[in-house]
């Protein structure tokens, strides 16, 4: 079915802790003449030097690919199982261009998919190139993600904490209520005990 030779995949995700907005995933095939020496952990990463990687990437890697759950989903399926889906959406777009001999997913747990052999990897942010690029990828997508929401809701200031659960988005929560973004099942974390309506 495909003439292309089968290649070795990073997969990670963005947004598991968060009160607000989607969970994202990246598969990322780099290639054997990509620089890993400019990769990390993505959460190493200052915000500027974060951005010229991921362009980097982009411009650089075999192939990229972003795969999406929303919070809608999120709160159908449980952010475990959302997050699995995410993968699966952005490795099935790789998927698609070449055969997968190994995909590597960072933590523990790793999605059915379309792979010779898949190998979940506990940090592997940390210590496989593939890996690290594709949670730069994620990080920076939805980071965009909920820039763009802080716009749409300027009154939870998203683009300051995205969605996860400093004092202030707690204390915007407790103030406006739930915006269409939130995780309704999240609401405890938030410290939000009511049924709160959308905004």
């Amino acid at each position: 079915m495909h003439s292309k030779p089968s290649q070795i995949c990073g997969i990670d995700e963005a947004g598991r802790g968060p009160l607000a907005g989607p969970v994202v995933a990246a598969c990322v095939i780099l290639g054997p003449d990509f620089p890993t020496e400019i990769l990390a952990d993505s959460k190493t990463l200052t915000p500027k030097r974060r951005s010229l990687v991921e362009a980097q990437i982009k411009s650089e890697a075999l192939i990229w690919a972003l795969g999406v759950a929303s919070a809608r989903e999120i709160e159908q399926y449980n952010i475990l199982q959302a997050s699995l889906l995410a993968m699966q959406r952005a490795f099935a777009k790789v998927r698609c261009e070449y055969p997968i001999a190994l995909a590597y997913v960072d933590g523990p747990y790793a999605p059915l998919l379309d792979a010779e052999r898949i190998e979940p990897i506990v940090k592997g942010d940390a210590s496989i190139p593939p890996i690290m690029a594709a949670s730069i990828l994620a990080k920076e997508y939805r980071d965009h993600l909920m820039r763009l929401a802080a716009k749409k809701w300027p009154l939870y200031r998203f683009d300051q904490h995205k969605g996860y659960p400093t004092k202030a988005h707690r204390a915007a929560c407790h103030t406006y209520g739930l915006c269409p973004i939130h995780r309704r099942t999240f609401r405890n974390k938030a410290g939000i005990l009511s049924s709160d309506s959308a905004g």
